[in-house]
């Protein structure tokens, strides 16, 4: 388990939560300046084609961000630092906004199908896309470079992977199709036999 996270999430009010529910709080002792990213963590990231950002606003108010594209358009350029490529969008920008004040951000990375996920923190920092041209290269989808407006580094401070308790399974559309396919493949035939026996 990577300890920092508990150890920065295990604040004194979530103590005394903890303490009002279970009579005890959980204690996290030694735990590392940061925590990171290993071989399960690259691998499951790497397979994400989509994850939910939150960052905090000057009013103190969180906000959560989906972002989207191919799987792997996340990319992990070393063992704590994230980055990908930020599209045009609704023109709001957000949480570019926010982490110019706040630079603490909250990463959730879901499995449905696999009833798994993986919650990371770190800082954020947003680059404009047109100061750095060779990074545009590498960090966006050659078919949508012309639309990236920012990049997006996250320096991972830790990350946690929970349980798959209630984690209720779903599947996109590519997924469904892979595992209807061959059914459907199987009822063409059995109708094209029950057809040649009705002739």
């Amino acid at each position: 388990m990577a300890t920092k996270y508990l150890d920065l999430m295990f604040t004194d009010a979530v103590c005394r939560a903890q303490t009002q529910y279970y009579g005890q709080a959980g204690m996290i002792a030694g735990a590392p300046e940061r925590d990171p990213l290993g071989h399960a963590e690259a691998e499951f990231i790497a397979a994400r084609d989509s994850f939910y950002m939150g960052s905090i606003s000057e009013s103190g108010w969180p906000y959560v961000q989906h972002r989207g594209g191919p799987a792997g358009f996340l990319r992990l350029i070393d063992e704590t630092t994230l980055a990908f490529a930020d599209y045009k969008g609704n023109r709001q920008l957000l949480t570019t906004g926010n982490v110019s004040g706040n630079d603490r951000v909250a990463l959730f990375l879901m499995d449905y199908q696999n009833r798994t996920r993986l919650k990371i923190l770190g800082h954020a920092r947003v680059e404009d896309a047109r100061a750095h041209p060779e990074l545009v290269s590498t960090l966006a989808d050659p078919k949508m470079r012309s639309s990236v407006e920012r990049l997006v580094f996250i320096d991972v401070v830790s990350f946690d992977w929970n349980c798959p308790k209630y984690i209720t399974p779903r599947y996109s559309a590519e997924e469904v199709e892979e595992l209807a396919g061959p059914l459907r493949k199987r009822i063409a035939e059995l109708e094209a036999e029950l057809h040649s026996r009705k002739s």
